[in-house]
């Protein structure tokens, strides 16, 4: 899961234990007026998890200094969850948050859900807890040692086309615009981190260095895991990257079990989008003022994981899902460690090794169903 349980638990006790603002208490909440039918078509999410997610953001806004002239907080996330939900805003709620600034609404809730991802996005920090994800993983691929999938999340803006520089650092290799994050999930699809966000023309390689996850990995501070990236990373210590051309069997079924990880987090991008379709497009977007969009990202990141806890089915399809991203390598080949290439090596050896018996045993197979 993408967070502990017991971290879960404290966060479930503490709002019991606090209970809500004095203000709120014995108060009707604004989504009490919805059906749980119209509450799910409006905000893609389940009454126990709106619930949920109302007390916890009272609880971070009792603890943050707030101002008392904005709409109550039920009112506030109303809105935000219909934006996120939908990208745009229905007639009813906007009918119940006037005369409120729909989009300053949208920015203020962004940044309060962005700051509890320090709760509801966390990475495996206890020995137990790593070999636990790791075990999981191993499960789902056969690959041992991994943490964690890394890869870039792309997510459509628009751009003036009158700043041709600008406008071009957004386009990314699939040729539209869009801002570009870090995402790393589980073999459940559960988000383990998210940091950054950048024009779209970013290579992910430059993400992962800059990245303060990154970082700290590569300086061995989470132990000798793997983290299963794209061709877009650089293989290292840490990043397993398939192999770019296979020679024998063996590489070709690592690559095969590398590649189903990758689709875990296809599959938990494309959930997230076709929950919160907001972020199919992001909306106008100036390379020196990224941090709203950031925070409608993480925002939504946090969400995913609390839905996931709470199993909310996904709301229809509205179309056909995005191609995965092909990744962005740099044009001039890097030089890659020896040891990284040695140790993938060997890792393949030691796990996806045909042993001959077997392949004979294949090979006769094949020729009976031949014959």
């Amino acid at each position: 899961m993408a967070f502990p349980a017991p971290v879960w638990l404290a966060v479930q006790e503490e709002l019991l234990a606090g209970g809500e603002p004095e203000e709120d208490c014995g108060s009707r909440s604004c989504f009490d007026d919805f059906t749980d039918e119209a509450l799910f078509e409006t905000f893609h999410l389940s009454r126990p998890c709106i619930a949920f997610i109302t007390d916890a953001v009272r609880m971070r806004v009792k603890s943050a200094a707030f101002k008392k002239s904005q709409p109550p907080v039920d009112v506030m996330l109303m809105a935000a969850l219909n934006y996120y939900a939908l990208g745009t805003f229905t007639s009813a709620v906007q009918v119940k948050a006037a005369p409120a600034s729909l989009a300053a609404v949208v920015s203020t809730v962004s940044g309060v859900i962005a700051g509890m991802s320090d709760v509801f996005i966390s990475f495996p920090l206890t020995a137990e807890a790593r070999t636990r994800t790791a075990s999981k993983m191993q499960e789902r691929c056969g690959i041992p040692g991994v943490l964690g999938v890394l890869a870039p999340a792309h997510f459509k803006i628009r751009a003036s086309p009158y700043d041709k520089e600008t406008f071009k650092s957004f386009i990314n290799s699939l040729g539209y615009t869009s801002v570009v994050s870090q995402f790393i999930c589980d073999s459940e699809g559960n988000i383990l981190s998210v940091e950054k966000c950048c024009v779209g023309s970013t290579f992910e390689q430059e993400l992962w260095d800059t990245s303060f996850k990154g970082r700290e990995v590569e300086d061995d501070l989470h132990g000798p895991f793997w983290f299963i990236g794209g061709k877009g990373y650089h293989l290292s210590r840490h990043v397993l990257t398939p192999v770019p051309e296979p020679a024998n069997e063996s590489e070709a079924r690592f690559n095969e079990a590398h590649g189903k990880m990758h689709q875990v987090m296809h599959g938990m991008l494309c959930s997230m989008k076709r929950r919160f379709r907001c972020l199919l497009q992001l909306g106008f977007a100036e390379e020196a003022s990224l941090n709203k969009k950031s925070n409608i990202i993480k925002a939504c990141s946090v969400l995913h994981n609390i839905a996931q806890k709470f199993s909310v089915p996904l709301p229809p399809a509205a179309g056909n899902n995005e191609l995965p991203y092909p990744g962005k390598p740099y044009s001039a080949p890097a030089e890659i460690s020896q040891a990284a290439l040695q140790a993938r090596q060997e890792l393949i050896e030691r796990n996806f090794c045909v042993p001959p018996n077997s392949r004979d045993a294949l090979g006769s197979n094949k020729l009976k169903e031949d014959v």
